[in-house]
């Protein structure tokens, strides 16, 4: 059964189409400090949030592009958007804002400004609460160029200044923020839970377990470094569509065998393409230029807390539901029509990921 899976599994891998150029719920800004007190500003946003942001119909779905006509008419509505939830400041003063431009690019916009803050006394701040005052999980990757080096910095709902004059952030600071970056990837995503409960749920012994989490930690940190690093570069939409195959995958497989001493090697194998995805989820962020190594592990051990959690909440579980199913035997068993049960949703889940993934392809 097995090989007619992995056949299945491959031919599936070519159909999807190339990462969208803006990624929805997420601001991408480049912040320049000047010699004489300047600072430039661009940010892009996708199309879609830009009509939640301020009630307006810019973006088509269908053709995954913003209508140039549309942005142009509601122009004055998302500069005030901006002007309220963006600024630069000198000291606690705002620092003259230039003539600012919105341009649309494909499927997002971009917007364009400078701020002069020479009479300004202070410490130079960029303040930002672009798209996370509206979603508390919205994400700002911020770029920020002082001189000849660029540093980047995270922004979120708690976090939503960045001092721009003085010294970049500790790599202790960046360490722990790329740390918790990775445990609420792992947590958030969906199709990751549900591909790891899939592969255990015929697990009743730890050593299997080790193996399996053994397995799909050094694949997807292997693929996971290479993506990250560009070394490895596959578009998002094929990688999403086969993570939704090895979730139906391990779902169906539960049907036909119960052999998870030898599941290691499909822990693996689908780690590498696991590892692929957390590597899109990173880039979304994006990686330091002065902390690229150090961001990139500390990445990695969150999403490794965060799978190691999963993992431990759900044997406990099982070895409940275990005794529960077998009241009355002295060594209680893997009921199967549990693993099925819950086999079937996962697998229904992973059925409808992989559809949508099929038609917006």
């Amino acid at each position: 059964m097995t090989r007619p899976l992995l056949l299945w599994f491959a031919v599936l891998l070519g159909i999807c189409l190339p990462a969208e150029a803006h990624q929805i719920n997420l601001v991408t800004a480049r912040v320049a400090l000047a010699g004489d007190r300047t600072v430039s500003v661009e940010l892009g946003l996708k199309g879609s949030d830009v009509d939640r942001l301020i009630g307006a119909t810019t973006y088509d779905a269908k053709q995954d592009a913003v209508d140039p006509a549309a942005v142009e008419a509601v122009r004055a509505a998302i500069l005030a958007y901006l002007g309220r939830h963006l600024a630069v400041t000198g000291g606690g003063t705002a620092c003259a804002p230039g003539g600012a431009v919105i341009l649309p690019d494909g499927d997002g916009i971009v917007y364009r400004n400078s701020f002069a803050c020479a009479n300004a006394a202070g410490d130079i701040v960029y303040h930002s609460t672009v798209l996370t005052e509206k979603d508390k999980a919205a994400r700002q990757v911020v770029l920020i160029a002082q001189g000849k080096t660029e540093t980047q910095a995270l922004l979120d709902v708690g976090n939503t200044t960045i001092t721009l004059s003085t010294a970049p952030p500790s790599l202790s600071s960046t360490m722990r923020r790329y740390l918790v970056a990775g445990i609420e990837h792992i947590f958030l995503g969906y199709d990751h839970i549900a591909f790891l409960i899939a592969i255990v749920l015929w697990a009743r012994r730890l050593v299997p377990v080790v193996k399996i989490v053994t397995a799909f930690t050094i694949a997807h940190s292997l693929t996971l470094s290479l993506a990250a690093l560009n070394v490895l570069v596959i578009p998002s939409r094929i990688v999403e569509l086969a993570i939704a195959a090895s979730i139906v995958f391990v779902a169906v497989e539960n049907f036909f065998s119960r052999d998870v001493d030898k599941r290691w090697r499909v822990a693996f194998l689908f780690g590498l393409i696991h590892g692929l995805g957390f590597a899109s989820a990173l880039r979304e962020i994006g990686l330091p230029p002065d902390a690229i190594v150090p961001a990139l592990a500390a990445f990695n051990v969150g999403v490794e807390i965060g799978q190691i959690a999963i993992v431990a909440l759900m044997l406990p579980v099982l070895g409940l539901l275990d005794r529960l199913t077998t009241v009355g035997r002295e060594e209680p068993v893997r009921a199967a029509r549990l693993v099925y049960t819950m086999s079937a949703v996962i697998g229904v889940l992973g059925g409808y990921w992989l559809l949508t993934c099929m038609f917006e392809a």
